[in-house]
């Protein structure tokens, strides 16, 4: 009988057109050739409309997902009494020549009522094909379903690139059903074998899914991210950082004076340092007088020369390469050094320079021309340079013919300009020029031109002279002077050394 069929849950196969539809018979009606079916879902989503109506012709294939019980099928009242086909595990419908339909029985283990019909687990693949042209269905109805369901569908399609990327955290994720029973599920069964009672009847809540994408935290995510990779999109123009070198403040701070060293007299010649800050020349009356007052604080000669030899041979061993030079695996490869020394105090300063630098592993030779008397400090750098591996001669001609890597003048002072008429004094100059090594002067006075000999780099101590071109790149120490010293001659000073003891000048 037909009632036997209330309550199944079956699977419609439309065809490519309309699809496929699932739900509970609700009504058959042999007699117009339609099946009904009561909350219906198409391709899995649930339909719009409480009931649906198939007409035969437009039915392909038909599935019997579970078949209800003893009394499950009652609560759907009286329906039409025509009957679908004897009760069995499943019917085919044939069609005759004259276009009818025929039911043909198929094979079934029992006869009985369909109450004693096993349930879905047992049955779900059991199969019931009925005839296309054995149903009748209003079409403009279906016409109008299939219209709203096609809208649904691209609708649903929306909601679920949305919903994937916007679930909660709490939101439990479906799994796919794998092996039951040992055996892999149909494909069908995977997409529609779940209870119908168990889709809840309200619809989906799109805005208050939608709510749970904070879209303010992901766009303010985004714009961080550009912001720091220094890249914009969205048509937002490119929007470069500021960007900071490793000696520079990132924070605000007070305004930098760059003139922070001021002299008592007009300055004919100004320096500024890396950094920017300007170093005015001084006189050479004044510089003595401030090397007069620091020796009479404590500053003696001593100090002085000692702290001059260090600077200036640590700038030397720069100039010869530093570590990459001077490493204790390259001992084949040790510079050689000339100094080159007058009998005064800017000779001490050099014999100082050549003691340290032979310490640190280089090949020193010192020149320095026989004289009945010297001067005490002289006296003493000797002494403790001949402690050294360096070398002391007295004779340009035991200096070497072949190029060194450095030389370092020491031959003018300023107190003792007769010494250029000298011999000795013309010959270092024309062998330092031969030689065609970069020169080094330290301390070396204002008027160049009368020296001899070019210079590629000038070392200054305290405050620089006011240097020509032909001192080369100007350096300047750092000697240990105090700064009540500079205050006392006249001098407001502010050190532009930093962390430094040699910092090099340009000229402003």
């Amino acid at each position: 009988m037909a009632t036997d069929w209330l309550g199944s849950i079956v699977s419609i196969n439309c065809g490519d057109s309309l699809g496929v539809y699932q739900g509970r018979v609700s009504a058959v009606d042999q007699v117009s050739q339609t099946i009904s079916l009561t909350r219906p879902f198409h391709n899995g989503v649930k339909c719009l409309v409480p009931e649906v109506t198939f007409r035969a012709g437009d039915i392909t294939e038909l599935k019997i997902l579970e078949i209800p019980g003893p009394g499950e099928n009652q609560h759907f009242g009286d329906l039409h009494q025509t009957e679908l086909g004897p009760s069995g595990v499943g019917c085919q419908a044939g069609v005759n020549q004259n276009g009818t339909g025929k039911l043909a029985k198929k094979p079934a283990s029992s006869s009985s009522a369909p109450q004693n019909i096993p349930k879905r687990t047992d049955v779900k693949s059991q199969e019931v094909a009925v005839s296309p042209q054995q149903q009748q269905c209003s079409k403009s109805y279906v016409d109008r379903h299939v219209e709203s369901l096609s809208q649904s569908k691209s609708f649903r399609r929306r909601h679920n690139s949305w919903s994937s990327s916007s679930r909660h955290p709490n939101q439990a994720t479906p799994k796919k059903s794998g092996l039951k029973n040992g055996q892999m599920k149909n494909k069908d069964d995977e997409c529609f074998g779940d209870d119908i009672e168990e889709i809840p009847d309200t619809d989906f809540d799109f805005e208050g899914n939608l709510a749970l994408f904070d879209k303010a935290a992901v766009f303010e995510e985004i714009d961080t991210y550009e912001r720091r990779s220094g890249t914009r999109s969205r048509g937002i123009p490119n929007e470069r950082p500021a960007r900071y070198r490793h000696d520079e403040n990132i924070l605000e701070s007070e305004p930098i004076v760059y003139r922070r060293i001021t002299v008592p007299h007009s300055v004919s010649k100004e320096f500024c340092t890396d950094s920017g800050l300007v170093v005015p020349s001084v006189s050479y009356e004044l510089h003595k007088k401030l090397l007069s007052v620091a020796e009479k604080h404590g500053l003696t000669l001593e100090r002085r020369l000692e702290m001059t030899g260090v600077c200036a041979s640590q700038m030397a061993l720069t100039l010869l390469g530093g570590p990459n030079r001077l490493n204790p695996k390259n001992v084949h490869q040790r510079p050689t050094v000339a100094l080159l020394c007058g009998p005064h105090v800017k000779g001490a300063q050099g014999i100082s320079c050549g003691r340290h630098l032979a310490n640190h592993d280089v090949q020193v030779i010192l020149f320095l021309p026989n004289f009945v008397k010297m001067l005490e400090s002289i006296t003493n750098e000797l002494s403790l340079f001949s402690k050294t591996q360096g070398q002391q001669v007295s004779s340009l001609k035991d200096l070497p013919t072949s190029p060194v890597d450095l030389v370092i003048n020491c031959l003018d002072c300023p107190e003792n300009a007769f010494l250029r008429d000298q011999p000795w004094y013309k010959a270092a100059v024309a062998w330092a020029n031969q030689n065609r090594a970069p020169v080094l002067s330290i301390d070396p006075p204002v008027h160049e031109v009368e020296q001899g000999i070019d210079a590629k780099w000038s070392l200054a101590l305290g405050l620089p002279l006011p240097l020509g071109e032909h001192a080369g790149r100007v350096y300047l120490c750092d000697i240990g002077i105090p700064q009540q010293v500079f205050q006392e001659v006249g001098i407001n000073y502010h050190s532009p050394f930093g962390c430094k003891f040699v910092i090099p000048l340009h000229s402003a």
